[in-house]
This record gives structure tokens, sequence and C-alpha cells, in this order.
């Protein structure tokens, strides 16, 4: 950003550029265009004109921008856009176009690596961590309904049968996605267990079921055959991504929001 001003002296025209820019004089560059002259008696003649150059330091955002759109680039996806916008204690980062396929990976686990990369690129500038949050043509959104038609559903197993169902590990923006639903379907409930990354939500009933002490199964003995016993629903929603990563990824701390009584 260039900008020329005016002034009886130089120092008063660079005093003049630094209230303008808003900055110090020592962050702007100045070229001196033209000095006042003096004439006959030592009377001055003319004013002093200098031009001032200053470059606003890029923000947070931006480098988190500018090293998504270099690395679309090296991918060969050039027609794609980026929309920023705020979110809490961070921004949401909308990546729109053709061929963003590449991009997701199966279950999003590409996204994610790519959300996760900009985010350490981005916050090498200070320790004032920036959350960075990524989608992709809608993505999230498709993948949020995905997840609580599932929760729905194993929900509707476990109130059923009365076992308790547990998930592959998640992520916690998923396992946040997962409880929230649950929290919604009365009998059931839900609950977080093990260490980050194979941490997983676990889905169990409230409603006590009778116990049977004369039931009989297979060869007379109580309780039946533990053979016969079918084994607790496992269901695979998980991404390989968070199994790569044995560390906690720093996106993926979130803070309890709405959902701040329920164990993540």
């Amino acid at each position: 950003m260039k900008k020329t001003f005016t002034a009886a002296t130089v120092e008063e025209a660079r005093q003049a550029a630094a209230a303008d820019f808003g900055v110090g004089e020592d962050m702007i560059t100045f070229t001196v265009i033209e000095e006042p002259k003096k004439g006959l008696f030592g009377k001055v003649k003319g004013e002093a004109k200098v031009e001032a150059e200053y470059e606003p330091p890029l923000t947070k955002a931006d480098i988190a921008k500018n090293y998504m759109l270099e690395v679309m680039k090296a991918m060969g996806i050039a027609d794609a856009s980026i929309t920023v916008s705020d979110a809490e204690n961070g921004a949401l980062f909308e990546l729109s176009g053709e061929g963003l396929e590449e991009l997701l990976g199966k279950k999003g686990e590409l996204l994610d690596a790519f959300q996760y990369l900009s985010s350490l690129v981005c916050n090498k500038v200070d320790r004032d961590y920036f959350r960075i949050s990524t989608d992709c043509n809608g993505f999230r959104e498709k993948r949020k309904q995905q997840l609580e038609e599932l929760a729905r559903k194993i929900a509707a197993n476990v109130k059923k049968s009365g076992r308790t169902s547990a998930l592959e590990p998640m992520n916690p923006y998923e396992r946040r996605i997962i409880h929230a639903a649950v929290s919604e379907i009365e009998g059931v409930t839900s609950r977080s267990t093990g260490e980050e990354p194979y941490r997983k939500v676990l889905i169990s009933s409230t409603e006590r079921r009778p116990r049977n002490n004369d039931f009989r199964g297979k060869g007379g003995r109580k309780g039946g055959n533990r053979r016969d016993r079918k084994p607790k629903a496992h269901y695979d929603i998980t991404t390989s991504f968070e199994k790569d990563y044995k560390r906690p990824k720093p996106e993926d701390t979130l803070n309890a929001g709405l959902y701040g009584k329920i164990e993540f």
C-alpha cells in the first residue's frame, strides 16, 4: 500500500503517514520525493512531498488461506475458491469448486488432515491458538446428517436389545454430534471412553430390563449358552486419519459448548 503525503516539512509528512496508517514510523518505508526549498532571505518555498509504503502484517486467517491455495495448486486444483468467515476462536474456511473430491478422502480423512496442517502452519506465528475449521462443498453438513441417522439407528437397537453398543473411534467433533443426537432420544444415554485418538462413544439403555432367573438355554443352564449369545454391535464409521496420529490434534480440543454436561 503506497500513499503520498505533503506537509511543510519532511518530518511532518512522515508523521502524517504514520497517523494515516495507524502504525509507527518504523513500520513504514519512506521515499522523499520533494523537499521544501529555501528562497531569498531564507524564506521557505513549496512543501515536502513523501511517498510512504506500508504492508499490513498477514493475519493467521491470511496465512492459512495462502497455505491452502498453495497446496491445492500443487495438487492441480486451480478453479477452487475459499470463503473465510469468523468462527469461535478462529475462522471457517469453506472450499468450493470442481475437482475437490481429492481433498476429501474416505469419510473426510484427507479434509481432516488438510485442516490439521493448515492449523499448524498459521499457529506458528505466536502462542495464541487460532482454531481452523474447514468444509468442502458442504461435506460437513452431509456427514453430520449421516452421523445423526446412525446415532438414532444404534439407539433404537440398544433400546430393543438392552445391550450397550460401541462405535469405532471418532474425533471430538464427530463424537459431539453423536452425543447431541442421543441426548434427544428417551431411554438411552451416551458416553465417551478411551484415550485419543482411539476415544469412542458407547450408547447404553437407561431402562432397567427384568431379569428372568428361570430362563434356561441350551444344556439346561440358567442364562443360556454363552456361545449362543450375539456379540455386541460394533459400527465402523471411523477414519484412518485418527489412527495415524496418536497425539491429540490442536483443532480437536473443543470447548463443551451447548452440550457441556456430556462427557466427550
